[in-house]
């Protein structure tokens, strides 16, 4: 095992990272920028060093900072969380050059996953259902018409080295195609450097269906159940849970068989998540691989029982699972809501600012990941999560209420927050019943602002 691990994170997934590896008996460094000062990460970390400013290209994406933070902190191996360069094939590849443990796939794996279109094309061949699409990337508007000439309308346009919803556009008509097709170049060049789509058939009515995933050196590869995820605005997730209403026994091992099944072709080593959408046929469909732990890892901890993040780690330095698929169990059913520091009535836009009032709701089956506190400053520069509210419960009734309970105590004042949005979503007739699609929120926020129909 570790004796030491360097957090290159921020927030509240670099203090989850710290609360595991305290607890496997390991030193952690954080690192920080400088509006980071006096975060919690940083009180709570072993060591802390300063990589830079505020800005992210400056700090958190400074790889040659990062590693020198490491290299200076004597830090074995390096725990990426999620965004900034969880995903990122270049720093696994300069970790595993520095001999450094880079705590995820290797950097082949990452390079392989995050070209969509390559992911695709390998997983197709081998028998694995994906949603009809693009088979190379797509350059230019005139072979976008092309492709979607086959395809056929509603049709979907998406970022080839993208993730997280960015660089994705809806195209419902021929005539909003160049549009889309801009917009979506645009940010895809922004958020990726690099502006090539690919084209998918949108499906509509569909559900986020989602597999967790564990890999390790030895040959094991499990499935820790599946989180559905299609309250979803702009492809930003904001509610999951699990199990799914959509998925029984039988379909739920069918979506497992071949989430493992995918991670065995690619020869994947960590923890990652298989993507699907599932439509109301029950047919469902492969979307991507997450090469990294997901922002709603808790959600799969509260139903199992197993601590993913100190498993993550645990694998990244050679050992064994000692479970087996058979050990993995179902328990209860769970939900997580991502309050955001923004403004639901303003088109959710960011709302930073200094935090005056701050309480945590508490009681049986509620559990709180954050770094915020009261008289923190939430930043501009950074994401816009304050914190995951995680309920659990016997059944899905049971994790609504408690919901409904814990967002009424959560008070967090100075800025806007997301609660009063979650507040409407879970109150929703459809959405207490599992009726709800990737286009739910949409609709709900058109019918709101009373541009139902309207295109």
């Amino acid at each position: 095992m570790f004796s030491k691990i360097l957090v290159a994170n921020r927030g509240e997934i670099a203090l989850r990272i710290i609360r595991a590896c305290k607890e496997l008996g390991i030193n952690t460094v954080a690192v920080f920028s400088k509006e980071d000062e006096n975060s919690l990460p940083v009180h709570f970390a072993d060591e802390a060093i300063c990589i830079g400013p505020r800005e992210p290209t400056k700090s958190y994406l400074n790889i040659p900072q990062i590693v020198s933070a490491a290299e200076v902190a004597g830090a074995e191996a390096i725990h990426p969380g999620y965004g900034f360069l969880a995903e990122n094939e270049q720093f696994a590849e300069i970790c595993r050059s520095s001999g450094i443990n880079f705590i995820g796939p290797p950097h082949e794996v990452i390079k392989k996953l995050g070209n969509k279109v390559e992911a695709r094309n390998i997983l197709s061949k081998v028998g694995i259902p994906v949603i009809p699409g693009s088979k190379e990337v797509i350059k230019d508007k005139a072979e976008a018409k092309r492709a979607a000439s086959h395809i056929g309308y509603p049709l979907v346009l998406k970022a080839s080295l993208g993730g997280g919803g960015r660089g994705m556009r809806v195209v419902k008509e021929e005539k909003n195609l160049d549009l889309m097709f801009d917009l979506a170049q645009q940010e895809a060049k922004a958020s990726f450097g690099e502006a090539d789509l690919y084209i998918e058939k949108y499906l509509s009515k569909a559900r986020h269906i989602e597999f967790q995933i564990l890999a390790d050196e030895y040959g094991n590869v499990f499935h820790f159940g599946e989180r559905n995820c299609s309250i979803q605005r702009r492809y930003q997730k904001l509610i999951e849970e699990s199990p799914s209403l959509a998925l029984d026994g039988s379909l739920r091992k069918k979506m497992g068989d071949v989430a493992v099944k995918v991670a065995k072709i690619l020869d994947y080593k960590g923890a990652g998540t298989v993507e699907f959408l599932l439509n109301d046929n029950r047919d469902f469909y492969f979307i991507e691989m997450n090469t990294r732990l997901q922002v709603e890892h808790p959600v799969t901890e509260m139903v199992t029982g197993k601590d993913l993040v100190k498993d993550q780690i645990r694998i990244a330095a050679g050992e064994e699972l000692l479970y087996s698929q058979k050990d993995i169990k179902i328990q209860g059913f769970s939900m997580e809501c991502r309050i955001n520091a923004e403004d639901p009535d303003k088109n959710f836009t960011s709302s930073p600012g200094k935090i005056t009032t701050f309480h945590l709701p508490g009681g049986p089956g509620v559990r709180v990941d954050t770094h915020i506190f009261n008289g923190c400053h939430v930043s501009p520069s950074y994401d816009s999560l304050l914190a995951k509210l995680i309920t659990w419960g016997e059944d899905r009734n049971e994790a609504i209420v408690r919901m409904k309970r814990a967002l009424e105590e959560f008070v967090i004042e100075g800025v806007k927050t997301t609660i009063p949005f979650h507040q409407m979503i879970i109150e929703d007739e459809h959405f207490i019943r599992g009726a709800f699609y990737i286009d739910f929120v949409e609709e709900k926020l058109r019918k709101k602002a009373g541009l139902e129909g309207k295109q």
